[in-house]
């Protein structure tokens, strides 16, 4: 509305006479940003290195064990685009550098290894997303499927007959072509509202095109390519297959034999934004007959990830115990095939299971999991429920096996993605495989420990400290005090490319970070501790942590520190800003809840809310008021950055603009900056830097260097 009303005002402009039009200043251009501090040493690594860094994942090793496939996406700020390509390593000749494939120049993604030692990938030189398929690296691909719509997620059955496909069609449709035909009616018409008559209507960033994600199975001939009618496995299941927004190929598996498939989902219905009652479901055979069998029926929860083991007998998955939480203990289950009986395993191992694999001769279960601020590979026998780490600190995001250990995806605050490989004895160092930013061994970094301070209810709780690159013994440094979000979630030793606290450290600054009452990978009691307490206890741990860590650490100088945080270290912000007001000469705010009884209607999933708050907002009210930042406004006085991703549905840009209202009205130095092609996250290249220069600015403009 605003655009309008200064289009209007120049217009009218056209009447005024010369001399006032001369004497009219010039509409307003973009406040400039405040300048950011340079870094720390010439050395030191910065935020654009971060943006600009290679990002190695999704390891797939060969059947045979000797090659791993991965994928490298890079970076390029002044196109302002990401590309993604494939690369090989060879592990029988560890001397010889990885090498990229050459399917990646025309597009190629999940890389997946056949039984039958062909690689398979997704790519869109055929001018859809598409599966296809390589004997060798060097051989001529072969385009495996031509469907006329984009494959989202892909397997190949055990045998490699078959593919499946998730594509995502119009559930009412009788077949794929019609359901091809209706989109392209719906994309001709002249109309433009969009009519509904249950949620979700939009989730994550994306508005309900009444679509949903459906399997679809096809044969592969000798040739390599995909035969016959695609057959519509689910068809009839009123329910996303994988899930939306993040689910892919992990949420379904063909069964050991091809002739059936398993996969995790949720009836829709009317329920679907306040369920996260997801179970596995058979289909009964791959006919489509519009039939399925509910494996976990008896589970009102979550359950998730569905593998068989290797002889077929077993079928293992995870599920959590409570229905309408999302961060729930994801524990690990076994179900006999042939009489559908099911067990528990290391029930008392209080971390939550991650994706799972079965050792080759399925007595063990391979997982990673959150544990005391490092995600580790654990190993799991299946006999006796015995849990073993395998790894040490850092985060392992990926991970496969090989005939005499294993290869992992790792990273730590310190360093991105690299690839490792252990043996199963698991005594000795991993050995490093790939260097996929080899420009990094020359930057400096901050050094960082983990400490630990009495908590709330004088529990332990445990944080980080970031020292500056460059750090000098006797000086004090300006303190960047960074809060995560989730709220169950966690700042620990890992990488990060959009919180990321080593980009603080090149930038001067020390770092402190509090992983508080709520924080995964302590349990499941510490992470329950917040829910309908998001303001009183995690407050405290973040009052006293800041103070232990001051105790400790005498180099931070704690009257000279900014605050920063994102969704729920957003919404930490804005109570910090009502309840704890002296602490900080600046908050930075992104995406953060300001008004929690508007969150309850506004927010997409509902689940959330109605866990955290303990109910509906009509039926609970005082629990989306007793820590309502909104009631605390008249306290404001530290100055705040807010940041908005206008296409961001989980907190809904009304939030942020309420914040910054609120900051306007009452005269607080305040900035406010809405990315209009962003959701909960900054993802794009340029944007990112937009982000990091505001919010480097913003410290730097409160913030005194070191002295």
């Amino acid at each position: 509305m605003r655009h309008r009303s200064l289009l209007s005002a120049a217009c009218a402009g056209i009447a005024l006479s010369g001399a006032l039009m001369s004497a009219a200043p010039a509409l307003a251009q973009v406040p400039p940003a405040p300048v950011p501090a340079a870094p720390a040493t010439p050395d030191a690594f910065t935020y654009k290195d971060m943006i600009t860094a290679n990002r190695l994942g999704d390891p797939q090793v060969s059947p045979d064990g000797r090659y791993v496939v991965y994928s490298v996406t890079t970076t390029d700020v002044e196109a302002n685009r990401r590309a993604g390509s494939l690369w090989m390593l060879d592990l029988e000749t560890p001397d010889v550098a990885p090498r990229r494939l050459a399917i990646s120049d025309q597009g190629a993604n999940t890389a997946r290894w056949g039984g039958d030692g062909n690689l398979y990938f997704l790519s869109g030189k055929s001018g859809a997303s598409q599966v296809w398929r390589v004997a060798s690296p060097t051989a001529t691909p072969v385009q495996v499927t031509n469907l006329p719509l984009d494959v989202n997620a892909y397997r190949i059955s055990p045998s490699g007959d078959k593919v499946a496909v998730s594509l995502a069609v119009y559930p009412d449709a009788a077949d794929l072509d019609a359901s091809v035909e209706m989109g392209k009616a719906m994309a001709e018409r002249k109309t433009t509202g969009q009519v509904y008559d249950r949620m979700f209507v939009r989730h994550w960033d994306t508005w309900n095109d009444h679509t949903q994600n459906h399997l679809f199975v096809q044969s592969i001939g000798r040739n390599g390519q995909a035969t016959g009618t695609p057959a519509w496995v689910t068809k009839g299941f009123d329910g996303d297959t994988p899930s939306k927004p993040f689910g892919d190929e992990s949420d379904f598996v063909f069964t050991p034999a091809g002739d059936s498939i398993v996969f995790s989902a949720r009836l829709a219905g009317k329920t679907e934004p306040w369920s996260t009652n997801f179970d596995l479901w058979k289909t009964n055979g791959l006919t489509g007959d519009g039939t399925f069998t509910n494996l976990t029926q008896d589970n009102p929860a979550w359950d998730a990830g569905p593998v068989f083991s290797p002889d077929g007998r077993t079928l293992a998955y995870r599920a959590m115990a409570r229905p309408g939480f999302e961060a729930d203990r994801y524990q690990i289950v076994l179900m006999d095939v042939q009489s559908g009986q099911k067990r528990e395993i290391a029930s008392n191992w209080d971390r939550s299971a991650d994706t799972l694999q079965w050792s080759r001769d399925g007595q063990t279960l391979y997982t990673t999991a959150g544990d005391v601020g490092s995600t580790r590979l654990f190993a799991v026998d299946t006999r006796n429920g015995v849990v073993t780490p395998v790894t040490g600190p850092g985060h392992v995001s990926a991970f496969q096996q090989t005939p005499s250990g294993f290869v992992f995806a790792q990273d730590s605050l310190k360093s991105p993605s690299d690839l490792y490989f252990k043996t199963y004895l698991g005594r000795e160092m991993p050995r490093r495989l790939t260097q996929a930013n080899p420009a990094f061994d020359a930057k400096a970094f901050g050094e960082y420990e983990q400490f630990s301070f009495p908590g709330w209810n004088n529990e332990t709780v445990h944080g980080y400290v970031i020292k500056p690159v460059g750090y000098e013994e006797g000086k004090k440094y300006p303190v960047a005090f960074l809060i995560h979000g989730g709220p169950q979630g966690s700042f620990g030793d890992g990488w990060s490319y959009r919180w990321n606290p080593e980009t603080y450290a090149g930038a001067g600054y020390a770092v402190v970070m509090i992983d508080f009452h709520g924080s995964t990978g302590y349990g499941q009691a510490f992470t329950d501790a917040i829910s309908q307490h998001w303001g009183d206890r995690p407050l405290e741990d973040l009052q006293k942590g800041w103070a232990a860590a001051q105790q400790k650490y005498d180099f931070l100088d704690g009257s000279n520190a900014c605050a920063l945080g994102a969704s729920y270290g957003g919404y930490m912000i804005n109570w910090i800003a009502g309840n704890w007001s002296n602490a900080f000469k600046c908050l930075v705010n992104h995406d953060g809840v300001f008004d929690t009884f508007g969150m309850g209607y506004s927010t997409e999933e509902l689940w959330f809310t109605e866990w955290e708050y303990g109910g509906t907002p009509w039926d609970k009210p005082e629990g989306y008021q007793k820590f309502n930042p909104a009631n605390h406004v008249e306290n404001w006085k530290t100055p705040m950055l807010v940041v908005q991703g206008d296409h961001d549905f989980r907190i809904p840009t009304a939030q942020g603009l309420s914040t910054y209202t609120a900051l306007q009205r009452r005269g607080i130095d305040s900035r406010l900056i809405v990315f209009p092609n962003e959701n909960h996250w900054v993802l794009k290249p340029a944007n990112s830097l937009q982000w990091h220069n505001e919010v480097f600015g913003w410290l730097n403009k409160y913030l005194t260097p070191a002295q």
